[in-house]
């Protein structure tokens, strides 16, 4: 028995050991995954995990961070850096310039910054590469928030990290609200509008939409709420909300207010006759025209009754004597 014992134990050490032999290599990065990362680097002077790099300072600066990027395989990566200029999709997204290579047109807050010789980085395998990088503002920059990122490529792989610059200065926060339209029908209906950033810092907008319709009331879409977008200086971006609960037939005027902090506040209103499509829709929108024009006949008379008749005076000689007779013409087909 003592020797089964002793037998069984060293089956139980040798499966163990075998196990943690298999696990030992890396796992091998998807087809879609990079198989390293890149992010704001911690240290001694930044200790806390950052998302994104935060970075201020005057027109005429040299500012200083660094970057981090960590090889999760077992195999060498070559990572090529760049700095791209920031900025909103037609729908409100965050994106970046792509690269263009000889390019000297004038450029944002991306062409700033600079990892000098360090352009491409080899990254040994299960290692961790820090690697500098200075943005320098150019001394005639204007005040206000310029958005750039800092872009790591290799493989045919692209990550981004945001770079937040705040050049010191006023700062103005301001928007407006333009082309406010009500499109499709029913479920499918929605709000349309356009929002611009007519200030020099981003942008956290919130919306609030009221509806006012000729017939009835309307089910209103959502009240109030914070967009899901940052909206840079100087974009424009088209948006929509759902209005499932639009009338099929009615003429509804929308009044959208946006407001951001900052004191940004712009108010914008559009209206549309909502009428059902084919047939039916002819007939109710004649129907709407109809009751619109009859209720404004009603308000017109209403608003102008005729002014009462004198009573006829009562029969009998006239006071300024008898009406003599009318001249009598006899008519033939001789001349006289």
């Amino acid at each position: 028995m003592p020797v089964l014992h002793s037998l069984r134990r060293a089956a139980v050490v040798l499966l163990l050991a075998a196990a943690t032999l298999y696990a030992a290599p890396a796992r091998p990065a998807a087809a879609d995954e990079p198989g390293w990362t890149a992010e704001p680097a911690t240290g001694a002077a930044v200790t806390a995990v950052r998302p994104y790099f935060y970075l201020a300072g005057a027109p005429g600066t040299v500012l200083e961070d660094r970057l981090a990027l960590a090889n999760t395989t077992d195999q060498e990566r070559t990572v090529s850096l760049r700095g791209a200029d920031a900025y909103n999709t037609a729908d409100g997204a965050f994106a970046v310039r792509p690269a263009t290579p000889g390019a000297t047109a004038a450029a944002g807050a991306g062409s700033w910054i600079s990892f000098g010789a360090a352009t491409t980085v080899k990254v040994p395998p299960r290692t961790r590469a820090v690697v500098p990088f200075t943005l320098t503002v150019p001394p005639a920059s204007p005040p206000g928030d310029h958005p750039a990122a800092v872009i790591a490529t290799e493989g045919g792989h692209e990550v981004g990290v945001r770079v937040h610059l705040r050049v010191g200065g006023p700062t103005l926060a301001a928007l407006t609200v333009e082309d406010v339209a009500v499109r499709g029908r029913g479920a499918a209906a929605v709000i349309a509008y356009t929002l611009v950033n007519r200030g020099n810092v981003a942008l956290t907008p919130e919306l609030r939409i009221r509806v006012e319709a000729l017939f009835g009331e309307p089910a209103d879409p959502p009240r109030g709420r914070t967009l899901p977008i940052e909206l840079l200086p100087g974009q424009r971006v088209e948006l929509t909300e759902p209005w499932p609960g639009a009338p099929a037939l009615d003429r509804v005027r929308v009044t959208l207010t946006v407001t951001a902090p900052g004191g940004a506040r712009a108010v914008a209103t559009g209206s549309r006759r909502l009428v059902p499509g084919g047939l039916a829709g002819w007939i109710g929108g004649g129907l709407l025209g109809l009751g619109a024009t009859t209720a404004a006949a009603l308000y017109l008379v209403r608003g102008r009754r005729p002014e009462p008749r004198p009573a006829p005076a009562p029969d009998g000689p006239s006071a300024a004597g008898p009406t003599p007779p009318a001249p009598h013409h006899e008519l033939t087909g001789a001349a006289r």
